[in-house]
């Protein structure tokens, strides 16, 4: 009985052995499977967790206009814990209508730092969503992902990029200034971006990325004579971070340039009109062909209506009066100020392609509809024309400008018989502010010669075709120099011939007034001497001429000879 005893109970030790090996085994089995199930979860949790961080880092880098604006202007300290926790948890703000958008919920875009709603932020969005769907197999990213901590990691790497945009160890490139004030003769302000004009002002807001804390301001003179006392002034405002923010909205916005620049000053006479204000404009303006508007300081009707063709020409839009312009009009670029080189003259080297004087005369016979300058003066076209007979073939034609104040001819009857009795056709003209430029340069245009006393009348030789001559009567009180600087160069430049006659102290009726002993009559370089203001009172403004005829003879037939050859 012992026997079987032991024997069976070795027999039933057996079996239990192999229970407990079996269920080790599958306790080992279990215990393997979990964690290889642990590291896979492990390692696809920090997969998709980085994916997700750096999707949020890479639409911060590609930043919207307000971000940009952020970096460029960092936001004011808060001014209390409610308002520092919004500006802590702006960036958390924007994943969190991320998410929401990925989720499915409707997505409402906040006004975080001044934010518009715009396509732009829109596409971002989408591309971060696309993004995601992406990475995670066209699946939906778990909102749990973006947990707490995540989210703390994110707002901290985004802080530092931000650091970095603000660290002064980073030199970023100074804001050239808009306003150039350096040349002797006019200041210019060339505002490209948004630019906004309202009332004697423009403003220039600044790209987000440009703002700076400060903001700068000029007041200009609009015209090409900076030194005139009685131009007013136009501001120019480029505006700070803080300004431009506030800056007024547009009541319209145009696609085309504006330049703005002033009609008064010394205009009035033709001379300065051309001067100061057209050839100016011409250097500033012609380059838009067209396409540019007007904003008009002092706005002189009878300068528009007198200079409406080349107003006209050189911009196809409305003239605006500056001054009354209650709106804000809004411009890609605007000009301030009319760029200068020399009195009545173009600088091809510093003028936009390459402009000459000549060219500006080619351009106003184009506006005024005058022959083709090619056919030549209008004495050689009608003796080319074969089917005149010598009888009917006409004298060169001379056009005598009397002035009619100062520096006046006072014996042109007597002139204009001489020039007759020397082969010329006349034709006398007192040119008037209030005339018709569309008539009078068709006159000038059938005239061989212009000719008068130093002055604006001769300033018409715009009109004169090339080879034509202008014939410039020089007053008393060596006013050699400025005929030449203000009239001569100029014709010369044009390809015109200038012809001068400079008059005896007896051709002068400061003779008559003052003897021949006088010093304006026997010493004028010692009235220069004492200022300008005295030159201009005797030769400028005190004189009138009486030609001696018989002595201005032999000048007349040699320009007779010139144009005939």
């Amino acid at each position: 009985m012992v026997t079987e005893s032991s024997s069976s109970s070795s027999s039933s030790t057996v079996p239990t052995s192999k229970g407990v090996a079996r269920t080790l085994a599958q306790h080992h089995q279990a215990v393997v499977g979990f964690l290889f199930g642990f590291f896979v979860i492990l390692v696809l949790y920090t997969t998709v967790s980085g994916q997700f961080g750096s999707t949020n880092t890479i639409v911060v880098l590609q930043s919207t206009p307000a971000e940009q604006n952020a970096r460029a202007s960092p936001p004011p300290q808060p001014s209390s814990p409610a308002s520092a926790l919004n500006n802590s948890t702006q960036d958390i703000i924007v994943h969190e209508d991320d998410v929401n958008k990925t989720m499915g919920g409707e997505h409402t875009q906040d006004n975080v730092l001044g934010t518009d709603k715009n396509n732009k932020t829109d596409a971002n969005f989408d591309n971060m969503q696309a993004n995601r769907t992406d990475q995670s197999g066209g699946q939906p990213v778990n909102n749990t992902v973006t947990n707490v901590s995540d989210k703390m990691k994110e707002e901290e790497l985004i802080r530092q990029e931000l650091d970095q945009d603000d660290d002064t160890n980073v030199k970023k490139a100074p804001r050239k200034p808009i306003c150039d004030l350096s040349d002797p003769r006019y200041d210019i302000c060339d505002i490209s971006g948004d630019a906004r004009a309202t009332n004697r002002t423009v403003l220039y807001v600044p790209p987000p990325g440009e703002r700076g804390a400060d903001g700068q301001e000029w007041a200009i003179k609009d015209q090409s004579r900076k030194h005139l006392e009685y131009i007013n002034k136009v501001t120019v405002r480029s505006l700070s971070a803080a300004q431009s923010l506030a800056a007024p909205e547009c009541t319209s916005r145009h696609a085309v340039p504006a330049v703005v620049f002033a009609m008064n000053g010394l205009t009035s006479n033709p001379w300065h009109d051309f001067s100061d204000v057209l050839v100016p404009l011409f250097i500033t303006a012609r380059t838009f062909d067209g396409q540019v508007q007007f904003l008009v300081t002092d706005l002189q009707p009878w300068f528009v209506d007198k200079y409406r063709l080349i107003l006209a020409n050189l911009s196809r839009y409305d003239v605006v009066d500056f001054d009354r312009d209650a709106g804000v009009r809004c411009y890609p670029h605007v000009v301030v100020g009319l760029r200068s080189h020399r009195d009545l003259g173009i600088n091809p080297t510093r003028a936009p392609r390459n402009y000459t004087l000549l060219d500006f005369r080619m351009y106003i016979r184009d506006i005024f509809s005058l022959p083709p300058d090619s056919i030549g003066i209008p004495y050689k076209a009608a003796a080319s024309n074969n089917n005149a007979t010598d009888g009917e073939k006409r004298k060169p034609r001379l056009m005598l400008i009397n002035r009619g104040r100062n520096r006046k001819f006072v014996n042109i009857p007597e002139i204009a018989d001489g020039a007759r009795a020397a082969g010329f056709e006349v034709v006398v003209v007192e040119p008037r502010r209030d005339l018709r430029l569309e008539e009078f340069s068709r006159a000038v245009d059938s005239c061989d010669v212009l000719m008068g006393a130093h002055g604006a009348g001769l300033t018409n030789f715009f009109f004169l075709r090339t080879g034509a001559a202008m014939l410039q009567v020089v007053p008393w009180g060596h006013m050699e120099y400025s005929a030449m600087i203000f009239y001569g160069v100029q014709a010369k430049e044009m390809n015109l011939r200038d012809v001068e006659y400079s008059i005896t102290a007896e051709e002068s009726t400061l003779y008559d007034k003052y003897g021949k002993d006088h010093p304006a009559v026997s010493d004028p370089e010692s009235i220069h001497k004492q200022g300008w203001q005295l030159g201009m009172r005797y030769y400028w403004l005190e004189q009138d001429i009486r030609l001696n005829v018989t002595r201005f003879a032999p000048t007349l037939h040699q320009l007779l000879r010139t144009l005939r050859e």
